[in-house]
């Protein structure tokens, strides 16, 4: 598609598709495409992560909104899950998250839901698409009918509300000692609060935004900080999340990092042990292969969807799964929520270990098969198609045939070539890796 990636728009801001122009066509289509609809009411509401770029992006989207005739409520900072949630408490007809969510403070984008609080599939990024190409009179609503615009202060509390109801509002965790990082980003008030009515003992980093170090060293993307802070504070725990805390990485007591295969084949065996599993598991083509053998051993249905956490949920509600998630910590909990939700999973996770129980004991179920992950970067938007990387691929996988596998894919949220590899055989996937790492630079 032009403008939608894996996981919403994403970019540099303020160059090609991430500046005030484009959020203003970006919110007068996606208000146009509602307003079509024909509901009694046209309500959107709009939640961000902690970028400077929010303050620049936030009103030229709320202009195009109101501009087709949408009435808007801003929240403020708030996790991408809450949005989801209140977006569908509201019976609001669309909801919009601004954010980049692990990338760098210079990237921002929007993530799009619909009113039962799904991210919008492709069909329907792809009418909101050809609307944004056509001319912006075609989509102004007539003077009469501009839409208003609404400051909630309260998005914060509504959501921890939602989410201890929905695990369970009398859980406390006053045996755990907690250290949560909360990546600078959209989680920075929500967690803390959370956790701090629990009765649990927390150590939280990375809560001082400042618009420029979300996700700066801190958060999932950087594991290390939560291990050194879990072993100098001796704690049961690390938590660490992502710039909208739609990913969770945690850290056990020893100081091992837990990624999100071991997440939830974690999940998935409590949910199996306590009857709350429904048809299994749905994973990702990045979903480590000792993940797929583990639940095949352990009689759990597993399966594959395409990378990207909106893609795990399609294939769930079709094969009618209640959980799944990708290996870089996005889980969605079925049971409880229609996307990914670090602070719920982190809840789910506590619930179990507040029981005694170690974290070092609760992971680690299943031996991962040694996986290389190399992101190139490649100026050539077409280079997948050329030739010369086509047989370097088809060449390496006949190679690694029977010992391993390998996937290249373009990311659809960063500009770079993903090239992954799996196998007993170190020395043989480095070679085959290294063969098409050679074409595509």
């Amino acid at each position: 598609m032009k403008y939608f990636g894996t996981d919403g728009i994403r970019g540099r801001v303020n160059s090609q598709n991430i500046n005030g122009n484009m959020f203003f066509k970006f919110g007068l289509a996606a208000g146009k495409y509602f307003t079509n609809l024909k509901k009694k009411k046209q309500i959107a509401i709009i939640a961000k992560d902690t970028r400077l770029s929010g303050y620049t992006l936030e009103p030229a989207l709320v202009s195009g909104l109101t501009s087709a005739g949408m009435h808007v409520f801003t929240l403020g900072p708030l996790p991408t899950n809450g949005l989801a949630m209140l977006t569908k408490n509201m019976n609001a007809n669309m909801g919009i998250m601004i954010t980049a969510s692990h990338n760098q403070f210079y990237d921002n984008g929007l993530k799009l839901f619909g009113p039962d609080g799904l991210k919008l599939s492709n069909k329907i990024e792809k009418k909101i698409e050809q609307l944004i190409d056509k001319s912006i009179s075609n989509h102004m609503a007539d003077t009469h009918s501009l839409g208003r615009v609404k400051r909630l202060e309260t998005g914060t509390d509504e959501y921890i509300k939602i989410i201890k109801k929905r695990v369970n509002k009398k859980i406390k965790l006053d045996k755990l000692k907690i250290v949560i990082d909360c990546a600078n980003g959209a989680s920075y008030k929500a967690a803390p609060e959370l956790f701090k009515s629990l009765n649990s003992e927390i150590i939280i980093i990375g809560n001082k935004p400042n618009g420029l170090n979300i996700n700066k060293n801190c958060g999932s993307t950087c594991p290390h900080i939560i291990k050194k802070y879990v072993k100098y504070h001796k704690a049961d725990l690390g938590i660490s999340f992502d710039g909208d805390a739609d990913r969770i990485i945690m850290c056990d007591e020893k100081g091992s990092i837990i990624d999100g295969d071991q997440i939830i084949a974690a999940i998935a065996m409590e949910w199996k042990k306590n009857k709350i599993l429904k048809g299994g598991v749905i994973g990702t083509l990045m979903s480590n292969y000792g993940l797929e053998k583990f639940f095949k051993k352990n009689k759990i249905r597993f399966e594959r969807a395409n990378v990207g956490d909106k893609y795990v949920k399609e294939l769930m509600q079709k094969k009618k799964f209640n959980l799944g998630g990708e290996q870089s910590g996005h889980i969605i909990l079925g049971k409880y929520a229609t996307t990914g939700d670090g602070l719920l999973v982190a809840l789910e996770i506590v619930r179990a270990l507040n029981t005694s129980l170690k974290a070092s004991e609760f992971f680690n179920v299943f031996k991962k098969t040694p996986q290389i992950l190399k992101n190139i970067q490649c100026k050539d938007p077409n280079i997948l198609k050329s030739n010369r990387v086509i047989n370097a691929i088809i060449s390496s996988k006949k190679i690694i045939k029977r010992q391993g596998r390998i996937l290249v894919r373009k990311s659809g949220t960063e500009p770079v070539i993903r090239v992954m590899g799996e196998s007993e055989n170190i020395r043989l996937l480095k070679k085959c890796l290294n063969s098409i790492i050679k074409q595509l630079k």
